[in-house]
């Protein structure tokens, strides 16, 4: 089965997350600098087949955009653009950076580690992306 891949897209970085070929299991892949997000993406696709890209919409609490909305709508024109073939979805993001930040004192990292914003990212993906799979289920 293919797998689905989600996209927590920032200004200077991008975590990346995937499922496993069953689609149960969402797990980070990686943190890309994201003027090197498509290139990686078309390596990755060459060597995964993946059904759906999800990627994290930033809302603010009553709705309307942030300052990071434009820069997300902008990198959601280029994926569709050079992957017509794959559908593409977002998902609200609005708490997955603090949940990531949680997750990672539930899982007793050190205060350095926390810091380290890559892993933040890749842990947001991981999360939207297994969100996103227990709605579907």
């Amino acid at each position: 089965m293919p797998r689905i891949l989600a996209i927590d897209y920032g200004l200077k970085r991008t975590g990346i997350a995937v499922t496993d070929p069953l689609q149960i299991i969402a797990t980070g892949l990686t943190t890309v600098e994201s003027p090197k997000l498509i290139p990686f993406l078309k390596d990755y696709f060459s060597k995964e087949i993946v059904e759906l890209i999800i990627i994290g919409e930033p809302k603010n609490w009553d709705d309307t955009d942030t300052h990071a909305t434009p820069l997300v709508k902008k990198i959601i024109e280029r994926l569709k653009k050079e992957f017509p073939a794959i559908p593409l979805t977002t998902v609200d993001e609005r708490y997955t950076s603090k949940m990531a930040s949680q997750a990672m004192i539930d899982m007793g990292m050190k205060k350095m580690q926390r810091r380290n914003k890559a892993l933040v990212d890749e842990i947001a993906a991981t999360i939207m992306l297994q969100e996103y799979l227990q709605r579907m289920s």
